[in-house]
């Protein structure tokens, strides 16, 4: 079941916003801004990379952060995606192992190695065990190896790797404003930006004030006299009538 991190703020009604995010991704700072701007709810729960996408089609959860594999990914249709950050890769061994001796290694430096595959190992922490054994190497995502950290293990940066990817994800069927404004939290616009769908909402409401305020202005100026027109232009008509018929009326004198 989703584990909700974040307390209910006061005077919320609405069905909370719910965010999954994969192992690795630290959403602190997009939930602490969130409810800087936003008076309501935000629920975050961490799942893992298989069951994120699931996560979006249950309806579990309204966005998820997903991890993009370097190859092998298709995005799925009916899914929004947007990707956000690269992830360095490491190299992580037993602490008596060589590689604890450098900095950073090249992939070609680990031919011969024995590399664990982490889903056969059955999850991160479970790899990183057995490596902290002597059985072999693992290479994962730094974030990944700092959250399952242990003291036997030593983790390298690894050069050669193709990176993977953090994206955030949600279904294309779902335009509410509320999912769009978290978008632009994670995206980092700025609470005053005119991309955001409060800000615009805002827009709308003041722009519709001010053209309520003109129409009421306008309507409380009194009313052109419009017998005043008619008699000036009967006036003109008038002159122009007494001209014509003076001229056009005058008897000719016979000779």
């Amino acid at each position: 079941m989703p584990t909700d991190t974040s307390a209910p703020l006061q005077g919320s009604t609405s069905r909370p916003l719910t965010v999954a995010y994969v192992p690795g991704v630290t959403p602190g700072k997009w939930i602490t801004r969130w409810q800087e701007r936003q008076q309501q709810e935000l629920r975050t729960f961490q799942c893992e990379e298989p069951a994120a996408l699931e996560e979006l089609a249950s309806g579990r959860a309204d966005l998820a952060f997903i991890r993009i594999p370097a190859e092998g990914f298709t995005r799925p249709d009916g899914v929004n995606l947007i990707p956000l950050y690269e992830e360095q890769p490491v190299a992580a061994a037993s602490k008596e192992h060589p590689l604890a001796a450098f900095d950073a290694v090249e992939l070609a430096d680990l031919d011969g190695e024995t590399i664990l595959d982490i889903g056969e190992m059955g999850g991160a922490a479970v790899a990183l065990e057995v490596a902290a054994a002597g059985t072999g190497i693992v290479i994962l995502p730094m974030s990944v190896a700092r959250l399952h950290s242990r003291k036997d293990v030593e983790a390298r940066p690894v050069n050669g790797i193709a990176p993977t990817r953090i994206g955030i994800a949600w279904l294309q069927e779902r335009d509410e404003a509320e999912i769009e404004e978290f978008i632009g939290v994670v995206r980092g616009r700025t609470a005053n930006s005119s991309r955001q769908p409060s800000i615009q909402a805002e827009q709308q409401l003041s722009a519709k004030k001010r053209t309520k305020e003109r129409q009421t202005r306008s309507g409380s100026k009194p009313a052109p006299k419009s017998a005043g027109r008619s008699g000036s232009k009967a006036k003109g008509t008038g002159k122009g009538t007494g001209k014509g018929t003076g001229k056009s009326g005058k008897p000719r004198r016979s000779r």
